[in-house]
């Protein structure tokens, strides 16, 4: 009789204790899948936004633009790639549409300037730009070594200015004075007149917006 009562009481016991078990076994595999899935989720979600604002920032900020850059090498040391990787004078001395602008720097001695300077904004006149200019009026200035300087440093802003900074804009230069910026997508000015022909150049210091005049300083 006892060893019947014992038997009936394990039997019960197991009986009681396996629903638990089983309970207990569903309730963890439903939070592991829970808590892959809550985790899985978020993640794909926050990669698929990161990769959609990177790509959008990539175009809108990064890619030079104007009708101009189309003539820009596409390999070498004056390609967009090779003059990011260089200081701006440097950069600037292997695109051969800049070769006047470059000789100007060379003669007013502002090469290690421009090279040494940190997070800078040149404005950046092609040959076609300084043709504009009487030959005799360049001349003079391109032999008058404070006149060249004071120019040629009235087209460098001391910080890097985006197309968005363009839109509206008003900086001082490192001659000292201000220069005027208007425009929005791909189209801007600067002072009113001087066209970017291909903005957003990327050098080892500093911004280039490659511009169709020269910009003279008042007074």
């Amino acid at each position: 009789m006892n060893t019947r009562i014992h038997r009936l009481a394990v039997t019960l016991a197991a009986t009681a204790v396996l629903p638990l078990t089983l309970s207990a076994c569903s309730g963890d595999k439903s939070g592991d899948s829970g808590d892959s899935n809550s985790s899985s989720k978020p993640s794909a979600s926050q990669s698929s936004g990161d990769m959609g604002g990177s790509t959008g920032d990539t175009t809108a900020m990064d890619q030079p633009f104007g009708p101009a850059c189309s003539a820009v090498p596409k390999n070498g040391a004056g390609s967009f790639d090779g003059m990011a990787k260089d200081p701006v004078a440097t950069a600037a001395s292997n695109n051969p549409a800049l070769s006047t602008l470059v000789s100007a720097v060379q003669k007013a001695g502002l090469v290690d300037t421009l090279n040494n300077a940190q997070d800078i904004t040149v404005f950046a006149p092609t040959n076609d730009a300084f043709k504009k200019i009487p030959k005799a009026t360049l001349d003079k200035v391109l032999n008058d070594k404070a006149e060249l300087t004071k120019i040629l440093t009235y087209h460098v802003v001391g910080k890097k200015l985006t197309p968005k900074d363009l839109e509206n804009g008003s900086f001082a230069t490192l001659e000292k004075s201000q220069v005027m910026t208007s425009g929005s997508g791909e189209s801007y000015t600067v002072n009113g007149s001087a066209k970017v022909v291909c903005g957003n150049v990327r050098t080892a210091n500093a911004n280039v917006y490659i511009i169709d005049s020269v910009l003279m300083p008042k007074g």
